[in-house]
Parts: C-alpha cells; sequence; structure tokens
C-alpha cells in the first residue's frame, strides 16, 4: 500500500463527498488511489526538459476531402423523388400542430 495516501485520508475525502463507504471498500479505494498517486510520481520523476511541449502525441493530417462543389441535381429531378411535392418544394407532414 502507497504512504501517499492513508484510510483516514480516503474515509475523509469520502466524507467530504457524501459517500458512505464500508471496511472493505476503504481498503479497496486506499490500495487504489495509492496506486494511481505512485503512477503519477513515476511520471512527475520523467526527464522531460528536451521534449517540446505538444497538444497531441502523434501528427494530426486532416484527412478528410476538399470541400468543393460538384454537380447537383436539378430542383425538378430531386422533386422527382420526393413522396410528396409543392410549389417546387419538398412537402412535409406538420408537426406540433404548427400552421403552413
Amino acid at each position: 500500500m502507497s504512504e501517499r495516501i492513508s484510510r483516514d485520508d480516503v474515509a475523509h475525502v469520502a466524507r467530504l463527498a457524501r459517500l458512505s463507504l464500508d471496511e472493505a471498500e476503504l481498503d479497496t479505494f486506499t490500495a487504489q488511489l495509492g496506486a494511481i498517486l505512485d503512477h503519477a510520481a513515476d511520471v512527475e520523476a520523467l526527464d522531460l526538459a528536451d521534449v517540446a511541449p505538444t497538444s497531441h502525441p502523434f501528427d494530426l493530417v486532416n484527412v478528410l476531402r476538399a470541400d468543393a462543389a460538384g454537380p447537383t441535381l436539378a430542383p425538378a429531378e430531386a422533386l422527382a423523388a420526393a413522396p410528396s411535392a409543392e410549389d417546387d418544394r419538398f412537402r412535409v407532414p406538420t408537426i406540433l400542430g404548427e400552421a403552413p
């Protein structure tokens, strides 16, 4: 068990968070939080003086195609496939009792 956090510390934080933990849960969480703090200490101990700050470990590249206008359907062609059309527009059912 880590000496970075005690069982009393975990019980205190649990009380502050209004969590009710039994004895077994206190032991489990003390061990887990101790392991997390030990790992954080290992990361903190790394020599990163020559490492440039980054926002992401890998170079990110936009893999999407360019947004370029291309051929489109004529309005009449688009409306020909619609189940219902009116006044050169798609006709849809009224929702929420709204008038068109």
